[in-house]
């Protein structure tokens, strides 16, 4: 018989470290982002949008953050899947689904098991990835 443990699910608490992190790693890398990280179910933690990030980066971060988390990857990771001939092709436009394959979003895993996920918008792809990755960082 195997037993199961649980773990703790992303708090509040969390998504406020994880915003915190995301904006200081977005100003020393010079860019204005907007940050969203969801639980594990899709419910909105935690949203910050710098004064100066473009508009579309509130939604572009959320839709990130919900991509990673109902596919549990990266989106960096996704992005060749949805091109022609890919894996996921059909996938954007087959669903009803906020999915979208732009570098940005990551999975919030805690002893493995996935909890939530943080999306960034607003810089170039390499750097909303970059920053989402190292705000993912501080739950370890």
């Amino acid at each position: 018989m195997s037993t199961t443990t649980a773990v703790a699910p992303l708090t509040t608490a969390d998504a406020e470290a994880l915003v915190t992190a995301a904006r200081e790693a977005a100003e020393m890398a010079g860019v204005a982002v907007s940050v969203t990280v969801l639980d594990a179910g899709g419910h909105l933690l935690a949203f910050r949008r710098d004064d100066r990030a473009v508009l579309i980066s509130g939604e572009t971060s959320t839709r990130k953050a919900y991509t990673a988390l109902q596919l549990n990857a990266p989106t960096a990771d996704l992005v060749d899947a949805v091109q022609p001939g890919g894996l996921f092709h059909t996938l954007p436009t087959a669903l009803d689904r906020p999915l979208l394959f732009i570098a940005g979003g990551v999975p919030v895993r805690r002893e493995g098991r996935l909890i939530g996920a943080i999306g960034l918008g607003g810089g170039a792809p390499e750097q909303d990835h970059a920053v989402a990755t190292a705000a993912v960082e501080v739950l370890v």
